[in-house]
This record gives structure tokens, sequence and C-alpha cells, in this order.
């Protein structure tokens, strides 16, 4: 492989295989994850080059922080299972000033509103589920039932996944809702969520499908989670139609939260107040047909969010960091492309053996979360530096707000 820096992208040249072009200037790579991008980058139907931001850490098949096009197949394990993961956020008409002296109150009401978390009790309701959802969220999912039932007609082991009472609810990992300011002292609305259980059972659902159809190819692949589904075959159009369906849930769900978290808010902060000021609604685990380089591709963008020009997007960075309101300057060799946060240094049980509750104590300080050992593998150290992070993509998005946290829930 040679590597080019040409104006800060690391070029790497892939025998048999497309270019792999890395926004990561500044920021380390693992060689774990380098290794998964060349694997990638080999793969027959990969459209002109690989575009790798600078979050990017090793990945189930591929790395996250990628951005892959395809022409003619799809890989299901590098959309993921989390489909339709992403992101919300919306501008109040508060200011820090309107916030109350003590938040704890408000973490409260935010986490009474939105099921978050996951608890397995024999015959008891997951706390992370509805008993009885509101009834927006039944709207929503009267809206999406029939197509879901035109996806389960064909996939029936999918009717008995988490659906209608995960709508609407936060899940478990780096799943978060936050109260933020940004530079003028305003507040925003903020959370990161994706299609709960039904996304996870479709995108389970088509990766064993996609390994099964290649059962005699597996061992000439580099990795079994390469597997695809090639464009033409008796899966790929379902696959689209439920991926495509995943990510409307996944984007309903966020509406959802913020509809609930925006009145938890209202009960606790008498002052009226206005929202949609400014609100950013986006995907970073989904696939979708775009157009690049004079051609119709298939775009997967696995930990990566669309940034076209003047377009708004959120990088996040940890539970104790910077998060930022960008907008898109339409790089195309990035495939019009930005990170969808800081990304991972290290492995959750890494995390869990280095840190301890007084670690993510100090560096939660000026947050008001929580602080227990169930939240550990989120500590901010686990995770990049955002700073460096958002430096290594100027050429990619500009800054429009800088957000910081005062509460964080965490699924």
């Amino acid at each position: 492989m040679d590597n080019i820096d040409n104006e800060a992208i690391e070029v790497i040249r892939v025998p048999d295989g497309r270019p792999i072009k890395m926004w990561t200037e500044g920021v380390p790579v693992e060689e774990d994850a380098r290794r998964q991008l060349v694997n990638t980058a080999r793969m027959p139907f990969i459209f002109h080059h690989l575009a790798v931001m600078p979050d990017v850490h090793l990945g189930k098949g591929s790395t996250i922080g990628s951005v892959i096009p395809t022409r003619g197949a799809i890989i299901p394990a590098a959309v993921g299972v989390d489909i339709g993961c992403g992101m919300i956020a919306t501008r109040t008409t508060l200011n820090a000033s309107d916030l109350p002296d003590n938040l704890h109150p408000l973490r409260v009401a935010i986490e009474q509103a939105v099921p978050h978390g996951r608890t397995l009790s024999h015959g008891r309701r997951d706390e992370g589920s509805w008993e009885n959802p509101p009834e927006l969220v039944n709207t929503l999912w009267s809206e999406l039932l029939p197509r879901f039932k035109r996806i389960v007609e064909k996939y029936p082991r999918l009717k008995a996944s988490n659906n209608h009472k995960h709508l609407g609810t936060l899940g478990t990992g780096n799943h978060f809702i936050e109260v933020c300011l940004d530079e003028a002292q305003r507040v925003w609305l903020m959370l990161h969520s994706g299609s709960r259980g039904v996304g996870n059972a479709i995108g389970n659902t088509f990766i064993t499908l996609a390994q099964a159809d290649m059962r005699q190819h597996l061992a000439n692949l580099p990795d079994r989670d390469l597997a695809y589904i090639e464009e033409g075959s008796e899966h790929f159009d379902d696959y689209l139609e439920a991926v495509g369906w995943a990510q409307d849930y996944a984007r309903g769900n966020r509406t959802a939260m913020m509809a609930n978290l925006i009145a938890a808010t209202r009960k606790v902060i008498a002052k009226p107040f206005g929202v949609d000021v400014e609100a950013v609604n986006c995907h970073h685990n989904y696939v979708q047909k775009e157009t690049h380089f004079g051609a119709e591709v298939y775009v997967t963008r696995k930990g990566a969010v669309s940034a076209r020009q003047g377009e708004l997007g959120i990088i996040p960075g940890s539970m104790g960091a910077r998060s930022y309101i960008v907008r898109g300057l339409g790089n195309v060799e990035a495939f019009c492309s930005c990170s969808h946060g800081a990304g991972r240094t290290m492995s959750r049980n890494e995390a869990r053996r280095r840190f301890s509750i007084a670690d993510q104590e100090r560096a939660t300080a000026h947050v008001e979360c929580r602080k227990d050992k169930s939240v550990i593998d989120e500590i901010p150290m686990a995770y990049k530096d955002i700073d460096a992070v958002m430096h290594a993509q100027r050429s990619l998005v500009e800054i429009v707000h800088t957000l910081r946290q005062v509460v964080c829930v965490k699924g």
C-alpha cells in the first residue's frame, strides 16, 4: 500500500481493490480498523473509493466511520443492526438563565417521560419499552403498520420483534438525551437513537440471509460479515424495502421522543418557550441510492452523516465533551459526508476495566447525569478528542453551533 498525503487526506492504494481516502489527520486510527478498511475496499462491487471519517474505528465486518459506495450489491452488516440510528436536535427560545439552579428534577422528569435502558425480568415489562404506548406513538405506529405488515408477510419472524412498544424509546449503550447550551447560552434539546428492537431484528435477519445465500463463497471472503446481497437476487428488493422502513421507523422514534422531551421540560420550567427555532433530524447508520461521480450508487454510511452543500447535521462528542451543529460543505470526494461523532478509542469492556466511578465523576462534574458503574463504558476518555476530529474534517463541514451538555440521560 502507498500512503499519499493530499490536502490533509491520507490515500491508501489497495492492490486488487479501490483506493481508501481518509480524513484522519491528527487522529489515531487502529491497525485493526485499517485492515478492515482494506478488506472492504477489495470487495468487487465497491464504487470509485471508500471515504473514511475521522471517528473511524473497528466495527462488525466493516469499520464504523466509513462511507461505502456500492454498485450491484449491498452489505447488510455494513448497514448494521441499528438501522437508521441518528440524531435529532432543536433549539428552544430558552436561555441558560431560564434553567433552574438544580437540574436534577429536570433529569428525573426526562427519565420518566421517555422509556430508556433495558431490564430483563421474568414476566415483567422491560422498562425500556412502553406498557401502554401514548397517543402520539400509536399514531406514528399506525402510519408505519401497513408497510410493516407487507414485510412480515414474507418474513413472519419479524412480527414477534419489539416494534410498536419500542417506538418513542431510547434504548441502551451510547444512546442519550441531552439538554445543552450553545455559544450564546441558548438552550437546545438533543437526543440519539435508532430503530430499536425491530431494526435489530431486520438487520440480523438479512445478515443471516446474506451469509446463507453466500454459503459456498464465505470461505473466500476476508470476513463473513462482508457477505452481500446482489441486486436482482431474491432478497435484494426485500432488504431495500425493510431497511427503508426501519429508517423511517428510526426517524419517527426520534420525533416521538423529542415531543416527550419537550413536554417533560415544560413540566419543570414554568416559563413558556418555543421550539423548532432550528431543528435537525439525521441518520448516521443507513443506506440509500445517490448519484456520485456521474453514477447512481448505493451509499452505506456506517457511522457517518450526509453533509451535502448547506445541509445541517449533528456531530456529538461524548457525555462530557462538546457537540456540534454543522453545515455540510458538499465535499464530493467524501461522498458529501462527515463523521457521526468522536469515535471510540477502546472497547466498552476495556473502558470498564481501566476507569472507575471516581474517574466518571470527575469527567462529568459539569453535567447532571448518572455517575454509576453502569455508565463507565461511556466515560469521555473512551472516545477520541472531538476537537481533533472536527479539525480533521474541516473540508467536510463548517461549525454552526457549539453545544455543551448540562443534563444527560443515558440508555
